[in-house]
């Protein structure tokens, strides 16, 4: 099993302003240099919301999860990329063609990667959404994965629980982006398939968004330190 070397934490600015996302980021302080704006916080805020932490020189997670026809998927694509964004997300599920014009619209300015299957989906809801029956998610996970490293994209968005199988089918072709982290003992909230820290990084993960275990913590750059802990 190979172990990412380099492994970087990203918080999640979950927020519903603006105001409450840089409240996060100055609790953070100089503990975090890596952001994920989501839908929520991009629908508050809009673009200033990215341009805002590039000027701080914060890297940012774009995790817009574009599913579209591929014209309009490459434009969206191309416009999150001027941002400056570091990372953003498309539905790997939208096809190989929506993922390869995902790839050309980013260029070399920024990384695509695909998301398989949302963390909060077990196998039930899987099989009840795509109308069969799924076994296992991981099978699912995989498939998706041959389809973005054969589109592309740069790597994929998948939980910890299929991680090691990923990196172990693609070696270093592609990026792994893991979210549902939680902190060892820590609830896993509405995501379905959790992992630790460490355990993500034994599985060779190239990233991994922590959300409220840091965000909600009483001492969040205390919580930010066992997570950068566990990535050493």
């Amino acid at each position: 099993m190979t172990t990412a070397r380099g492994a970087r934490a990203i918080v999640a600015l979950d927020s519903p302003t603006f105001a409450d996302a840089v409240a996060v980021v100055d609790a953070l302080g100089d503990s975090c240099d890596f952001f994920k704006i989501g839908s929520e916080l991009f629908t508050a805020a809009g673009p200033p919301a990215v341009d805002a932490l590039r000027k701080r020189q914060l890297d940012v997670f774009l995790d817009l999860k574009f599913h579209d026809i591929p014209n309009t998927v490459r434009g969206a694509v191309r416009s999150a990329a001027g941002l400056g964004a570091t990372l953003l997300t498309v539905h790997a599920a939208g096809g190989a063609d929506m993922l390869s014009a995902a790839a050309e619209g980013a260029g070399d300015r920024c990384r695509v990667l695909a998301v398989t299957v949302l963390t909060s989906l077990g196998p039930s809801e899987l099989s009840r959404a795509w109308g069969r029956d799924i076994g296992a998610v991981g099978d699912e996970v995989l498939r998706l994965a041959d389809l973005a490293r054969s589109s592309g994209v740069h790597g994929v968005v998948c939980s910890g629980m299929e991680a090691a199988a990923v990196r172990a089918a693609h070696g270093e072709a592609l990026e792994i982006l893991v979210p549902g982290i939680r902190l060892e003992g820590g609830p896993a909230h509405d995501q379905a398939r959790v992992a630790t820290p460490a355990e993500v990084v034994a599985a060779g993960a190239n990233y991994l968004v922590v959300g409220r275990a840091v965000t909600s913590a009483r001492d969040p750059r205390a919580a930010m330190r066992r997570v950068r802990e566990a990535l050493r």
